[in-house]
């Protein structure tokens, strides 16, 4: 494996924000950043061995901070919606920073995807480091996270999100990433076919807080146990897609058990032919099809990027877990270690 460091650029204050190529002996490659341990992105071929970059990104390092989408960026300390940006712990409530209507999203405005992590290549892997401070963003306790990354010769991107802290405190860690398998500025991801390993799903309040229970998917829209294309029902009368303009919803991984990676969902191109295949330890994925992405920075292909012309598929933790005991739990406690994987695997058919 071939990596290349390069500085990218500095943030106001100095920081230096570092890029890193990992390119594999197809020259399939991944780019890095350390800002928010973030995939910028990644290479792989079509059908016809054409290689095209296949993650929604931006040219400039300075537009990964505070971009409404959090493209390619790991956000935290905790992923996706606190309903009303409040959480008991311990029998102490915390209060966190309001930044999604009435909900706390991505750790708020400050949330770690807009932070510099420290960075290093370790062998044949890159490592991004970020502590979060006591009482950060209204969290408590101090929390040294983690982003390793590996890339393949067979074109798997391998991630392993870490955590630990000293008092106990919440965390869902995961890597918001959005794709469109023809190329990124190639149109719009509503033809490609995502299947999902999951019978349930979360239903939600307008606010996209879940509502507890999890529902069944057979016979509605959120339906994807055989491959389904993205824009099939992605108009209908439905509740859940009313609320997010499009599917911004969080499904229960079937076979889920702590520690065991299953298959969460795969997503294919039949443009291109390109396929992806994920594969996380995590017990939930939110899926969001990019409802809101137009008006975000220029992206890498010259433009804006329009509504749906990417897909993130979020390995994760459930959203609002603090406030929903019967969720796995996001708790983690002094001597205790969070760890997770996600895998990208990518192939052609």
């Amino acid at each position: 494996m071939k990596i290349d460091k390069e500085l990218w650029g500095k943030t106001p204050d100095g920081k230096e924000i570092f890029l890193y190529t990992l390119t594999n002996r197809s020259k399939a490659f991944v780019r890095l950043s350390s800002v928010g341990a973030g995939i910028v992105s990644i290479a792989v071929p079509d059908k016809d061995g054409k290689l095209a970059d296949v993650v929604l990104g931006y040219a400039k390092p300075e537009d990964y901070f505070g971009d409404g989408p959090c493209a390619g960026k790991v956000p935290g300390r905790f992923a996706n919606r606190i309903a009303k940006g409040r959480f008991t712990l311990d029998g102490r409530e915390y209060i966190l920073p309001v930044n999604n209507g009435p909900n706390h999203l991505h750790g708020g405005p400050e949330g770690f995807q807009n932070q510099v992590w420290e960075s290093r290549i370790q062998g044949d892997s890159v490592e991004f480091m970020y502590y979060s401070a006591d009482g950060e963003a209204g969290y408590p306790g101090n929390l040294k996270a983690i982003a390793h990354y590996e890339w393949s010769d067979d074109n798997v991107l391998k991630l392993i999100l870490t955590a630990q802290a000293d008092q106990p405190t919440v965390v869902n860690l995961t890597n918001h990433a959005y794709f469109n398998l023809n190329g990124e500025g190639n149109g719009d991801i509503l033809g490609h076919e995502l299947q999902l390993n999951a019978c349930t799903y979360l239903p939600t309040d307008e606010s996209l807080i879940p509502l507890g229970e999890a529902d069944p998917v057979a016979g509605t829209p959120m339906d994807f146990l055989e491959p389904k294309k993205i824009g099939t029902d992605i108009r209908a009368d439905f509740e859940a897609l009313k609320y997010g303009k499009g599917y911004d919803n969080c499904w229960l991984i079937s076979g889920y058990e702590p520690g065991q990676l299953q298959t969460a969902a795969i997503l294919y191109a039949p443009e291109s032919g390109r396929q992806l295949e994920m594969l996380t330890t995590q017990p939930a994925v939110q899926v969001y099809t990019g409802n809101w992405l137009a008006g975000s920075p220029r992206g890498k292909c010259g433009r804006s990027y329009f509504d749906y012309e990417g897909v993130a598929i979020e390995c994760q933790h459930c959203p609002d877990a603090p406030n929903q005991p019967d969720y796995e739990t996001t708790v983690l406690r002094p001597g205790e270690v969070f760890e997770e994987a996600i895998l990208w695997a990518f192939s052609v058919r």
